[in-house]
């Protein structure tokens, strides 16, 4: 008896011990993109990917205060992990002389409340 249930136990355990996927899914490839880019308050950035539903390889860039443009490629999968290379394009560029802050006027709402119903 003692026997029987220490296979038991053994069997239980290794059985945990190896993972399952319990969905049973399939990988889905996909592919996505998306810019901004906005003269008024500078930003500008993008990021697209591309995967085959096990590897996912993309880059992403985006305009850095000093002026720069930083692009990062990267593939990424459940082996190798995240692997980037990292570039820079132009030279950082500090002013001299500094103007004011950039201040944006906070939007105000003022709701237009209109006469109510009366129920009579």
């Amino acid at each position: 008896m003692k026997v029987a249930a220490l296979v038991m136990v053994m069997v239980v355990g290794v059985t945990l011990a190896f993972p399952s996927d319990s969905y049973n899914s399939d990988p889905i490839p996909y592919n996505y993109a998306y810019g901004v880019k906005d003269e008024y308050s500078g930003t500008d950035f993008g990021h697209s990917e591309d995967s085959d539903g096990s590897t996912a390889k993309g880059s992403y860039k985006v305009v850095l205060p000093d002026g720069r443009i930083q692009t990062v490629t990267y593939l990424a999968d459940h082996y190798g992990g995240y692997q980037a290379q990292v570039s820079y394009q132009g030279e950082a560029q500090y002013p001299h002389e500094y103007g004011p802050a950039i201040t944006f006027k906070p939007q105000t709402y003022q709701p237009s409340y209109g006469p109510q119903p009366s129920y009579q």
